[in-house]
């Protein structure tokens, strides 16, 4: 029995004799659909790797859970909803339309969530963090009927300092999360204009941890390979000295003492640079002293040594990484399961999509109009593939345009300074196809002034546009000049003095596998018939992308799409990832000719 047919097995076993909250049966089952059920605390994994602790409490599992139509507003509220009677159980951080979640709803606007927690004994005197990984749109949080804050934004992290409300022995925790889903705030293809199930509410994991009234609350790295050395910048609560330690395998390269807020330098003499081929990684080491030279915090953490930068490679302007031009070829990866929609339902779903893409001999994606949890890009950083960050569109641009242009920049930085220490995002995407385009130029500019280490694609496929706003076209500047090009490739842009080339979006041939189908009427921008076709096909389309590389300047190209989308079939994966559409002995060796051929030009 294959892994698809033995996961489909177990999940309607476990439907038939009873599997607590999940009544209802998933439309298409994944190969990890059942384990993520029977979890207590699924994806238990920690969260943050790059501002690790030892001590921390997961509080992902069975919620209580009020939504629906007679759900209190839960918009900013004062007070915390009521519970009584029966509420439903959620398994959290599953979205209520999700089947993972046991409820499976159609659109959730005001949701409630409540569950009781204890804090560990040995956390007495500690400072209390409660962590969300994200949740979708407005959260407010409260801790035995007190608010402890709120948040707005979809896609970013965000935490509250709770030790005032808490009590001796249970607690109780409730959060309010309020996602209108119109269109006014980022939301990517989880909008009013997208194609798939909405998603609302928490969506990533919730936790806990301890930590002393001095502590490092975040960082910000950057890798600089040709001065040889790591700039670093460790934002604290409470004054202190920080020591600073970088080791390569365990043993330390060097140590820096210096201050908190404020910017550092730690040496990194003869750096072992990251690439996708060789996605090296040292570990990082920072402590936090108090005034009286006690510690107070330490963290563990990673970077990678690595730098992107457009330069001249033949008369030819290209991205250089680490001064060397690396093909980018890769792949359109929406992030969606037909279980958990944004949500993988375990780590090892996390890291299949990746595993796969490298497998089948790509080095990049394009993560599009979503963003992950950080473990995906730890793992994107941890196995060198390179990551396209698009930001979530927003819909409705040029309505009540002094606030939903404002949210939109907000969570923009937001997410950028969620993201911003993994070496695998080399270029942020601010806008796609003119959907949601506002000041494209401006906006452009501005995220490359704030992160001036990375590309800048200000209008991926500037090219498109949707048929009920003007089209923004080429902003002009950035890094790149882009096109989508369906099926393509020629017809791709060509680099101009100052821009590199990419081709953001291409191919789009679909396959239908009977069985591996979401339920509705399925689509693609082209077909062929049986697997050995679709090869053939693929094959042919990244022979024409090697020619535009050799002999038009292209420097990207981004193959649509990692998987098939509810009714999309142009997945290179079936949408429960349990079909390889195309040969991928194959697929991998013509993917790696190409790159290849693109290491040639830097002799």
């Amino acid at each position: 029995m294959n892994a698809y047919l033995k996961a489909k097995a177990l999940f309607l076993a476990a439907v038939l004799y009873g599997c607590a909250a999940f009544a209802q049966e998933a439309k298409l089952p994944t190969q990890w659909t059942n384990t993520a059920m029977q979890a207590e605390i699924p994806l238990s994994e920690y969260p943050r790797p790059q501002l690790e602790r030892a001590d921390w409490l997961c509080l992902n599992g069975k919620w209580d859970y009020r939504g629906g139509k007679n759900a209190p507003d839960a918009l900013t509220p004062k007070t915390a909803a009521s519970f009584e009677g029966k509420p439903d159980k959620i398994l959290v951080p599953y979205c209520p339309e999700s089947v993972l979640s046991g409820i499976q709803r159609n659109q959730e606007i005001n949701m409630w969530y409540r569950r009781s927690f204890e804090v560990p004994s040995k956390w007495q005197n500690k400072q209390v963090i409660v962590h969300f990984g994200a949740v979708d749109h407005d959260a407010t949080v409260f801790i035995n009927g007190k608010k402890a804050g709120s948040h707005s934004g979809g896609y970013d992290s965000f935490s509250f300092n709770i030790t005032p409300y808490l009590a001796k022995g249970s607690n109780t925790i409730v959060v309010a999360a309020h996602d209108p889903n119109d269109g006014k705030t980022p939301s990517g293809k989880n909008g009013p204009r997208g194609d798939y199930t909405f998603s609302s509410g928490i969506w990533q994991t919730v936790w806990l941890e301890p930590v002393n009234s001095s502590y490092i609350k975040n960082i910000r790295l950057l890798p600089d390979p040709e001065g040889k050395r790591l700039k670093v910048f460790v934002n604290a609560a409470g004054a202190g000295k920080i020591k600073a330690v970088a080791l390569n395998n365990g043993k330390e390269v060097s140590q820096v003492n210096a201050a908190a807020g404020s910017y550092f330098y730690l040496p990194i003499d003869n750096p072992v640079l990251w690439t996708p081929n060789f996605p090296f990684l040292y570990d990082l080491k920072l402590t936090l002293y108090n005034t009286d030279g006690s510690e107070a915090d330490e963290v563990k953490s990673y970077f990678g040594m690595r730098d992107i930068k457009l330069g001249k490679l033949n008369g030819v302007i290209r991205p250089l990484i680490n001064g060397k031009f690396i093909m980018q070829l890769g792949l359109l990866d929406q992030g969606y399961w037909p279980d958990g929609v944004l949500t993988a339902p375990t780590e090892e779903a996390l890291k299949f999509d990746i595993e796969y893409t490298k497998k089948a001999g790509y080095n990049l994606i394009r993560k599009h109009m979503k963003t992950e949890p950080q473990r995906f890009y730890y793992w994107a950083d941890k196995m060198g593939l390179l990551v396209w960050q698009d930001m979530p569109a927003i819909w409705y641009q040029n309505e009540d345009t002094t606030k939903n242009r404002t949210v939109y920049r907000k969570e923009l930085k937001a997410i950028i300074d969620d993201h911003y220490n993994s070496p695998s995002i080399i270029t942020w995407v601010p806008f796609n196809e003119n959907w949601g385009a506002f000041d494209v130029k401006n906006i452009t500019n501005w995220v490359k002034q704030y992160d001036p280490s990375r590309l800048v694609n200000g209008n991926s496929g500037f090219n498109n546009n949707p048929s009920y706003q003007k089209p923004y076209g080429d902003p002009g500047n950035g890094d790149y000049v882009d096109t989508h090009i369906y099926i393509g490739p020629y017809g791709a842009s060509v680099p101009d003095s100052r821009r590199a080339a990419s081709l953001g979006e291409f191919g789009g041939v679909g396959l239908f596998v009977r069985g591996h189908m979401w339920p509705v009427q399925n689509d693609a921008y082209n077909y062929e018939p049986t697997k050995a076709r679709l090869t053939d096909r693929y094959v042919f389309l990244l022979d024409e992308v090697e020619q535009l590389m050799k002999y038009k300047g292209l420097s990207v190209a981004i193959y649509t799409q990692t998987t098939d989308v509810e009714h999309e079939v142009n997945g290179v994966l079936t949408y429960d990832r349990a079909v390889e559409k195309m040969e991928i002995e194959r697929v991998r060796e013509v993917n790696q000719a190409v790159i290849k051929e693109g290491d040639k030009l830097n002799k």
